[in-house]
């Protein structure tokens, strides 16, 4: 029998306030969403639609900011912050200065963080990301039938993602550079 790899911190509570970088690849690494052209990701038509599904994520779920994002052609990256909990004091909007959130995002305008009472489910980063790769499978997929998108093999997405809790300021810095810089380093 062969046992798959987890790609989760054993033990790590992922409905838990923090950020995560996540990567998301397409499976057999197929180009499917992009090309990298004078070092920067132009967009295929299904290159734009993951975008779009991409800024949806955060209508969907008011429990998170979405941060730095970007589309390569057989992958994605982007970083999620998740707030689950009820932050500091009664403004629910005002996000603990411990977590490595930048300063423009500490108080999230008109964005209500629902608190953690025993009636409310608790989003997690698993489930965030479900969503994200059903939404984008099933229009990608109506766009194969209607010849707008190149089919692809069995599967849209690969099997689960690759995740990286962000634990402190510098490292969401770095982050952020990476997504930033990464169709440079695509060669």
């Amino acid at each position: 029998m062969k046992f798959r790899k987890r790609n989760r911190l054993k033990g790590f509570d992922y409905s838990s306030n923090n950020g995560y970088f996540v990567t998301i690849c397409v499976h057999n690494h197929h180009h499917l969403f992009a090309e990298i052209k004078n070092e920067e990701s132009v967009l295929s038509a299904s290159g734009t639609m993951i975008s779009k599904w991409w800024g949806e994520l955060d209508d969907k779920f008011p429990e998170i900011v979405l941060d730095q994002f970007i589309i390569m052609p057989n992958h994605i990256h982007g970083i999620i912050f998740l707030f689950n909990e009820h932050l500091v004091g009664d403004d629910l909007r005002v996000v603990p200065e411990n977590k490595p959130v930048p300063d423009d995002l500490r108080v999230v305008p008109d964005r209500i963080v629902p608190g953690n009472s025993e009636k409310q489910t608790r989003i997690s980063l698993s489930r965030v990301i479900q969503w994200f790769k059903t939404m984008t499978t099933n229009e990608y997929i109506r766009g194969v039938k209607e010849n707008i998108y190149p089919p692809f093999d069995k599967h849209l997405w690969q099997r689960s993602f690759y995740d990286r809790i962000i634990r402190n300021e510098k490292e969401l810095e770095n982050i952020r550079n990476y997504i930033l810089y990464n169709p440079l380093k695509w060669e």
